[in-house]
C-alpha cells in the first residue's frame, strides 16, 4: 500500500529553489568545468579527439540510461534515499575522475558519474511536479536554473583558472567537492516531496505501463521535443567550443572560461526573462517568443560560418542569442512535460532527461565523427538544432503544449 509523504516543516521557499540549483546545477558541473582542460588531458594521455569527446559522452548516454532506472526507484522509496545514494556515488566516481592516469579509466569514472548524476537531475526535476502546479513549477524552475545559470557562468572560467595553476586532474577534483557540498545539504535539508509512494512503480508491468502512458501523451511529447532539440543545441556549444575557440580560433583558456561565462550569462538572462514571459503570456506563449532568439542565433551562426567569418565575434554574438532562447526553452520544457504527471513525476522526468541525453549522445558522435579544425561542424550542427527547436515551439507545442488542459489523460498505473 502507498505510504503519504512525511510532513515538511523546514523547506522554505528559499531551501527549495537552493537545492533545486544545486541538484539540477550537478550537470553543468560535471561538463562544463571541465571543457578548458580537454585539449590539455588530450596531449597529456595521447588520447584521440574522438576519445577525449567519450569522456563527455560516455557521461551523457550514462546519464540519459540511469535516469529510466532513478525516475521510478524515486516514485517506489521517495526522493531522499536514491538522492543520498546518487550523490553519494556521484562524490566517490568524481573522486576517481580526479585520480585517473589513463584515458580508459577516466572515461570509466565519468561514466558510473553520469550514472549517479542522474539521480539528483531526475530528482531535482520531480520535486519541482511534487510540489507545484505546471505553471508555477515552470516559475520556480526558471528561478533554480537562474542558479544554475551563475553556476554554469563560473565553472569554465574557474575551470580554466585551475587547469593553468594546476592541472586537469585538479578540475575534476572540484567536481568532486561540489558533490559532497551537495550531498551534504541534502542530507540537513530536504525532506521528501513524494506525494505518496506507489510499490508498482518499478514492477516490468507497471514500468513498462507508465512508460508507454507517458510516452503517448502529446504535451509530454511537445515539451519533451522540445526541451531535447534545445538540449542537442547547447551541447554543440559545450562538446565542441573549447576545440573551436582554443585550437581553431587561437583563444587562451582563460579567454575561453571568460567567453563560456558571457554565454551563461545570456542564458541566465533568458531565465529571468522567462519568468516575465510566462507572467504575461503563459507557457506556450513563452516558448514561442523564446524561439525567435533560438532562430535568429542558429542562423546567424551557420551564415557566418558559410560567408567565410571565422572569427571569434562571429561564433560569440550568434551563441548569446541562442542561449537567451535556451534560457526560456528549458524551464518551460522540464515543466511541461512532467505537468500532465502528478502521480508518476518521476517517471515522466527521466524519459523526458532520456530523450534529452540521446540527442546530447548523438551530437557527441557527431562532433567527434566531424570535427576537421573548421568552425563548421559545430555551426551547423547548433544551426540545425534551432531550426528543430523552433518548428516545434511554433506547431506541437502550441497545439498540444497545456499540462493542465490535458493532465486527466494520464492515469495512474
Amino acid at each position: 500500500m502507498s505510504s503519504p509523504a512525511p510532513a515538511r516543516q523546514g523547506m522554505t521557499p528559499a531551501v527549495v529553489v537552493l537545492l533545486l540549483t544545486l541538484l539540477l546545477g550537478i550537470q553543468p558541473i560535471a561538463t562544463d568545468l571541465y571543457l578548458p582542460a580537454l585539449p590539455t588531458l588530450q596531449r597529456e594521455l595521447g588520447a584521440s579527439i574522438g576519445a577525449t569527446q567519450l569522456t563527455l559522452s560516455v557521461l551523457i548516454i550514462c546519464f540519459g540510461l540511469a535516469q529510466l532506472v532513478c525516475g521510478p526507484l524515486a516514485d517506489r522509496f521517495g526522493r531522499r534515499p536514491v538522492l543520498l545514494a546518487g550523490l553519494a556515488l556521484f562524490t566517490l566516481a568524481s573522486v576517481g575522475c580526479a585520480l585517473s592516469r589513463s584515458i580508459e579509466a577516466l572515461i570509466a569514472a565519468r561514466a558510473l558519474q553520469g550514472a549517479a548524476m542522474a539521480a539528483a537531475v531526475t530528482c531535482g526535476r520531480s520535486i519541482v511536479r511534487d510540489l507545484y502546479a505546471p505553471q508555477e513549477g515552470a516559475r520556480v524552475m526558471s528561478k533554480a536554473l537562474s542558479g544554475l545559470g551563475v553556476i554554469a557562468m563560473a565553472s569554465p572560467l574557474v575551470g580554466g583558472f585551475v587547469v593553468q595553476a594546476f592541472d586537469w586532474h585538479a578540475t575534476l577534483a572540484v567536481v568532486a567537492a561540489f558533490g559532497a557540498a551537495s550531498l551534504a545539504l541534502v542530507a540537513w535539508r530536504y525532506e521528501e516531496t513524494v506525494p505518496q509512494r506507489n510499490p508498482l512503480a518499478t514492477r516490468p508491468w507497471a514500468l513498462l505501463r507508465n512508460w508507454a502512458v507517458v510516452a503517448a501523451h502529446p504535451s509530454f511529447r511537445a515539451w519533451t521535443l522540445l526541451s531535447g532539440f534545445a538540449y542537442g543545441g547547447l551541447f554543440f556549444l559545450l562538446a565542441g567550443s573549447s576545440f573551436v575557440y582554443i585550437e581553431v580560433l587561437g583563444t587562451s583558456r582563460v579567454a575561453y572560461g571568460a567567453i563560456m561565462l558571457s554565454q551563461s550569462a545570456t542564458y541566465l538572462a533568458g531565465t529571468f526573462w522567462c519568468r516575465r514571459l510566462l507572467a504575461r503570456h503563459g507557457l506556450r506563449g513563452a516558448v514561442r517568443r523564446g524561439a525567435l532568439f533560438s532562430l535568429a542565433g542558429g542562423v546567424a551562426m551557420a551564415g557566418f560560418a558559410l560567408a567565410g567569418v571565422h572569427t571569434v565575434w562571429a561564433v560569440l554574438l550568434p551563441s548569446w542569442l541562442f542561449m537567451i532562447g535556451h534560457g526560456v526553452h528549458q524551464p518551460c520544457g522540464q515543466a511541461g512535460a512532467v505537468g500532465p504527471f502528478p502521480d508518476k513525476a518521476g517517471t515522466a522526468a527521466s524519459l523526458s532527461g532520456f530523450w534529452m541525453m540521446l540527442v546530447a549522445f548523438g551530437v557527441g558522435q557527431i562532433l567527434g565523427a566531424t570535427m576537421n579544425g573548421t568552425v563548421f561542424p559545430m555551426a551547423l550542427g547548433l544551426a540545425a538544432c534551432a531550426l528543430l527547436v523552433t518548428g516545434i515551439a511554433w506547431t506541437l507545442v502550441q497545439r498540444h503544449g497545456d499540462p493542465v488542459a490535458e493532465h486527466l489523460a494520464a492515469r495512474p498505473a
